[in-house]
């Protein structure tokens, strides 16, 4: 089974898993690549994506999408995803159990693809992989986590409230391609420059 089929296979079996929460919206799988380098990570869908049943598609995914062509990255080069894979009511944050239930299937997904590094979007998807993190501190520094190299972000949504977000944000995607380049040799949780 290739990657893509491995993929479609995960998707259906998440499809019926009855046992997961927040059933009344949309299954929002992930899409790009299945053998991307790089596998950005938001929180959940919001209400654009909950409709289309695509990953950051909103006013924050145009900005995403906007980064990464500047960067010189297509939005199918990478892979994008959410750990919890339905909106939440009202999109409000996603519950401690909404991201238990869903992180199982997150980590498949993440061994299918088997990327060299995992752009985190937001706190609750850094937290995932760094418990203690805080995204205004950790945002832009690299990590290695259960063998795998993480890197932080601002949300783009949060980017769009505050200039100074936006900033370092748009600062932080353009040394991506720096990271993944060397991602077996850079100094862990330094900041990114």
């Amino acid at each position: 089974m290739n990657n893509d089929q491995a993929l479609y296979a995960l998707q259906q079996e998440m499809e019926h898993d009855e046992s997961l929460p927040l059933r009344e919206s949309n299954l929002v799988f992930g899409e790009g690549d299945s053998h991307a380098e790089v596998v950005c990570i938001g929180e959940a869908p919001g209400a654009e994506e909950d409709r289309l049943q695509r990953p950051f598609v909103g006013r924050s995914g145009k900005l995403l999408t906007a980064c990464l062509l500047e960067i010189g990255w297509s939005r199918d080069r990478v892979y994008i995803t959410n750990i919890v894979k339905r909106r939440p009511p009202q999109n409000r944050d996603p519950f401690p159990e909404e991201i238990q239930a869903y992180a199982p299937y997150l980590s498949r997904q993440l061994a299918i693809i088997h990327p060299k590094v995992i752009v985190t979007l937001g706190r609750f998807s850094m937290n995932y992989f760094i418990p203690y993190g805080k995204i205004t501190r950790d945002q832009g520094k690299i990590f290695r986590v259960r063998g795998m190299l993480v890197v932080p972000l601002f949300h783009p949504a949060a980017a769009l409230r505050s200039t100074t977000t936006l900033e370092a944000f748009k600062k932080s995607i353009k040394i991506l391609p720096r990271v993944v380049a060397q991602a077996d040799t850079l100094s862990l949780g330094s900041p990114i420059s």
